[in-house]
Order: structure tokens, then sequence, then C-alpha cells
């Protein structure tokens, strides 16, 4: 059969609490920008943050929406459980002094599929990992100057995430034989899978958990959902296809706005999305204005006055040490 294989992460979508607080941690303390401001789509009094590189490429993006009314996450299979970002070589131990400062809470660096790894968690709980990364093996990160982080510093993008499935078997065939990944290796319990030249961005780790292990469930500190990059809506029709001639049930194409998506359960229950590379997050603002004003899709500017009206003031990030 012949695959189309998918690029790599596009974006990993994350629920948070409180909306102010979790713009202080990831722009405040992480120092990524805040490209977008806008509303989950599905649910418009709901803020959709999201946090990239400078010119919020595909790969570089961390999104949130932030329940802070839903309970703490059920661990379990089905579940992705942790998201990394890469950080230039040699910074670990900057990253950890600052974290530190800022009373995060972090585990000793240890090493990963042989790159150093500092594992921390969020103000909400969601598990981060900042993975150094040679600059060979990133992909595109434009800096931005605006960040209280050195350029040197800066985190450059999304390295891979961690799920915990029910069966390894599944859903590596579907990895394999469906999205285009291959088996790089295993580590302990977690078996790494890559698509592409396996480069950061294009890893997924999967641990298969024992049998009496019970369903996880979404809660406040939880990964919502990985997006898998498709160049344009062409490959996204290929990779769907496939998808549904696996029996996973794929929703149709849904516009949203900066970019095409479609959504579908793997094999172990993990919600996965196919989202095109384009067109982007400057197609409706200035790009050096990014993430400054509250943005919404063509279909609710007529519903903005009430949006607006339901959302919570945000205010620049005051990170408190």
């Amino acid at each position: 059969m012949s695959v189309t294989p998918v690029g790599g992460l596009h974006h990993v979508t994350a629920i948070a609490g409180p909306a102010q607080e979790n713009l202080d941690f990831y722009a405040g303390v992480l120092g990524m920008r805040l490209v977008k401001k806008s509303v989950n789509q599905d649910d418009p009094g709901t803020y959709h943050l999201f946090y990239a590189d400078a010119e919020g490429h595909p790969g570089t993006d961390l999104t949130f929406f932030p329940w802070s009314h839903m309970a703490q996450p059920r661990m379990g299979h089905g579940l992705s459980v942790e998201v990394s970002l890469t950080v230039p070589p040699g910074s670990l131990e900057f990253w950890s002094e600052r974290l530190t400062r800022y009373g995060v809470r972090q585990d000793p660096i240890e090493l990963r599929f042989g790159s150093r790894t500092l594992p921390l968690v969020d103000p909400h709980g969601l598990r981060v990992a900042l993975v150094e990364a040679p600059d060979a093996l990133t992909r595109t990160f434009a800096p931005w100057d605006d960040s209280p982080i050195v350029v040197e510093r800066q985190i450059r993008g999304l390295e891979s995430s961690r799920v915990w499935e029910h069966s390894l078997a599944l859903t590596a065939s579907f990895l394999t034989d469906v999205l285009g990944f291959r088996h790089l290796g295993t580590e302990g319990d977690w078996h790494r899978f890559a698509v592409g030249s396996g480069g950061t961005g294009e890893y997924l780790d999967v641990r298969e958990v024992p049998s009496e292990t019970r369903r996880g469930a979404w809660g406040v500190g939880s990964i919502h959902h990985l997006a898998w990059r498709v160049a344009d809506e062409a490959e996204q029709l290929a990779v769907r296809s496939a998808v549904d001639g696996a029996g996973r049930r794929p929703t149709p194409v849904i516009d949203r706005f900066w970019f095409k998506s479609v959504y579908f359960l793997e094999p172990g229950g993990v919600l996965f999305e196919l989202a095109t590379d384009g067109p982007g997050f400057a197609v409706d603002e200035d790009p050096q204005h990014l993430g400054e004003s509250l943005v919404l899709p063509p279909w609710l500017e007529g519903q903005r006055a009430s949006i607006a009206a339901n959302l919570p003031a945000l205010t620049s990030p005051h990170p408190e040490a």
C-alpha cells in the first residue's frame, strides 16, 4: 500500500487553567511568543492561545484551551502525557536556574534517546520537557527579539510528544502503515517513532502500559490533541483517505482559517489532527503585531461583542519569581 507520510508535528494543543496564568508562564517564563489570541471555534466562550516562534512556523506551536472549570486529568492509556520543546545545546543549566527562580517544579536533567532533557511541570500540571537539539536537527525557527530570553537560549519549537497506549502493536501498526512513521528504537518502556528525516518535531514516543491501567481522561494540565503536518489540502485528503481506509472515521475537512484540519482517534484513543501548513497566522495580522489583539475567524466576527464580553481580560505577562 502506498503511504503519504505526515510531516511531523504541526502543533500540540493542551488544556490549561486560568488564561492569564498560562500567558504568564509560556510567554513570561518560557519566553515563547503569543502569535495568536483567538477563541476555541467549537466553544467561543473560551480562549485559544497559540505560542510559537516569532513567525508562528508550523512545528513550533504549542496551543491551549483555558478550561479552568475542568477537573484534573485521569492518567491512563489513550492519552498524550507530555510535550517536549527543543532548546540549543548547552542551555539546560540556564533553563534549570531560571525555572528554579520562578518556583517551577522540575526533575533532574536526564538522557533520552541520546539527548539531554529537562522534565518540568507547568503551573497547571502539564508535563513539559526541554530537550537540547543541535541546530542541524532543528527545523525552521525565527527568533523573537522581544522575548525575555536571549536568542541563544530561546525555545526553538516542538521536539516530540509522549503517549500511553493499551496496545503498542495496534498503535505501531497504524503509525507505520498509515501515517508513514518508522520505528527508531527502544529505551526502557518507551518506543520512539519518527517521520521524515527524524529531526525535531518528527518524533512520537509510545509506552505500552499494563493491561490493568485504566483509560485516561482529559483535564486541566493534559494534552488535548496532537496535530500532524500536511503540506497542503491535496496531501491532507490523501492522508485522510488512508486514515478512513484504516477504519479510523476521520472528520470532514474543517476550515480553521489559519490552517485546515481533519480529526480522528488513533487505535489507542489519542486524538490526532491533520493540519495544513498554510495559510498561516500572518494571513489576518501584521507579522510585527501577532497576538496583540483578539482575532476571530470571519464566521465569528458577527459575535465579536458578545464573545469579547465573556472572555477574561489579559494583560502583558507578569511572571512572579
